[in-house]
């Protein structure tokens, strides 16, 4: 369950640079830096929220456990992408860091965050929503 689970993570990627994209193109031209980066935040993780929603029931049914080893597993992936493509686009590992501090507006730390609880809350709610 958990190495199918990385095909699920793997589906996101492109979800993310498209939801990066439109914020550069459409949101910041739009409303401007300080608020285009908290939307494009909330809405990867609606993004987040809804792949996994989709795809999660297909690995079949596991214990709480491995939801939250799952989620680990998803913020470690996502750590360690972003590192290695922040750094092979040039930006310092310094600037990298800046990107955690949500004090700049930016929600990239509460994404990653949710990234991880997503696997979880996913099975919570489908058991609220379908009492399976």
């Amino acid at each position: 369950m958990i190495k199918k689970s990385i095909l699920i993570w793997l589906s996101i990627i492109p979800l993310a640079i498209l939801n990066g994209a439109f914020r550069e193109k459409f949101l910041i031209p739009w409303v401007g830096e300080t608020y285009a980066k908290p939307i494009s935040g909330i809405i990867l993780c609606l993004l987040i929220f809804i792949v996994s929603f989709i795809f999660i029931p297909q690995l079949g049914k596991g214990r709480q456990k491995t939801y939250l080893k799952m989620g680990i597993l998803w913020i470690a992936l996502t750590i360690v992408f972003e590192t290695i493509l922040g750094l092979a686009m040039g930006n310092t590992f310094v600037e990298l860091l800046r990107s955690y501090d949500v004090t700049t507006g930016n929600l990239w730390l509460l994404v990653v965050l949710f990234i991880g609880i997503t696997p979880w809350l996913v099975v919570k709610v489908r058991k609220i929503l379908f009492m399976v």
